[in-house]
């Protein structure tokens, strides 16, 4: 029996993907195709079809523009359709408080204040715990660099807002860059170094960020393994954004187990172990027939 499996994509309603979807879910229709699976593209607002062996939710775009609808259909998912990633880990990496969870397992992460409201005196209680005359701030439910601000001090401070963290800015992001490593059923697949350019801080190749092949060292493998490890189980696909801090170690900086972008076109096997990954997860939760 030929499996199919519906791929989440975004509000057809939201035009902020309209002209980017088109060539991702191509490429994942092309890549399960190569291993006799049918990909059907599924809104994520939407119910999902009863004929479905499974669901995938890395193309569930703007998710983060309706946290509650999101994190409703996640509480609410019916167990005899298998999500990869499983609902719990979703619900789990949705908001950024995971990191402070992370950090209180002994990962080493960025790190992080959430304050009620992002004050002008949170702001300043943050330059001091940081010691550092630079922040970002950015949403605690965000994807793509949404909403992210860079504050300098002395700056005029942005409109304090609800549901925001604070870091540190890293100049890190400039020079050795985001490292980010890919991890298909547990496996290291490849890794990719994300740069900013110019005067902008973002690593999204929207914003002139600079994307390279690289290979992990100890340090990197260690610290992404260590991440994986103290995460909640089930998780078949993720990458792990790292980035060295201000005190020279390498820190995580994001898990990304909901849509990631997983930059297959650096992987060696086009991201074959990525699909195989996922179908093995189906066949262990619900073997077909």
């Amino acid at each position: 029996m030929t499996r199919r499996l519906a791929l989440l994509c975004p509000d057809p309603s939201e035009p902020t993907y309209t002209s980017r979807i088109p060539a991702p879910v191509e490429g994942y229709h092309d890549l399960f195709a190569g291993l006799g699976v049918e990909v059907v593209a599924h809104p994520w607002v939407d119910p999902v079809p009863a004929d479905v062996d499974g669901v995938l939710a890395t193309l569930a775009w703007g998710y983060h523009f309706r946290p509650e609808h999101w994190e409703g259909i996640l509480t609410r998912w019916d167990p005899s359709v298998p999500l990869v990633n499983p609902p719990d880990v979703l619900l789990w990496n949705t908001t950024k408080t995971y990191l402070q969870g992370l950090g209180a397992v002994g990962v080493n992460v960025i790190p992080t204040r959430t304050p009620v409201l992002s004050t002008a005196d949170e702001l300043e209680a943050a330059v001091a715990d940081f010691d550092t005359d630079e922040l970002v701030i950015k949403p605690l439910v965000s994807a793509g660099s949404h909403q992210t601000v860079r504050y300098r001090r002395g700056d005029t401070a942005p409109e304090p807002m609800p549901g925001r963290m604070i870091q540190p800015f890293l100049p890190t992001v400039s020079s050795e860059g985001e490292l980010s490593l890919f991890y298909f059923g547990g496996q290291l697949s490849h890794a990719v170094r994300k740069r900013a350019t110019g005067s902008d801080f973002r690593v999204q190749p929207q914003y002139g960020g600079r994307l390279e092949t690289f290979t992990p060292d100890a340090e990197a493998i260690g610290l992404a393994e260590s991440v994986l490890a103290a995460a909640p189980a089930g998780i078949v696909y993720a990458r792990i954004d790292l980035i060295r801090r201000l005190d020279g170690r390498l820190a995580l900086m994001e898990l990304e187990a909901i849509e990631p972008d997983l930059y297959f076109q650096f992987a060696a096997d086009g991201g074959r172990r990525f699909g195989e990954a996922v179908l093995a997860h189906l066949a262990a939760v619900s073997p077909v027939a």
